[in-house]
């Protein structure tokens, strides 16, 4: 389970480095696969794989955009992807850079 938060400024939260051009403010975490961050893609960042995970996902974009290389297709500021385990996604480029909020949880 989570850490209890009440209200409190997100920009308090350091950003720090989660690898390939991408950093992170971890919101909450809890056990593994059990996260909340903000996470933000820098100009130019490239993953090179299709991604597949143990855990559910849900991922809010906040600014940028994100192109799914398989899809061929980009995603903007606004949009929403809800991923069940398993499900493969990417990979992924962005021009622009690109912030996101990324929730996980494990499957019960």
């Amino acid at each position: 389970m989570k850490a209890e938060h009440e209200f409190f400024p997100v920009d308090q939260v350091a950003w720090t480095d989660a690898g390939n051009g991408i950093t992170q403010r971890v919101l909450s975490e809890g056990s593994e696969n059990n996260l909340t961050r903000i996470a933000r893609w820098a100009p130019g960042t490239t993953t090179d794989e299709v991604i597949r995970h143990e855990y559910f996902e849900e991922v809010y974009l906040l600014e940028g955009s994100l192109t799914d290389l398989t899809l061929q297709k980009t995603f903007g500021a606004g949009q929403y992807a809800a991923r069940r385990p398993g499900m493969p996604h990417g990979p992924y480029r962005t021009a622009e850079g690109c912030t996101m909020l990324e929730i996980r949880y494990p499957v019960e």
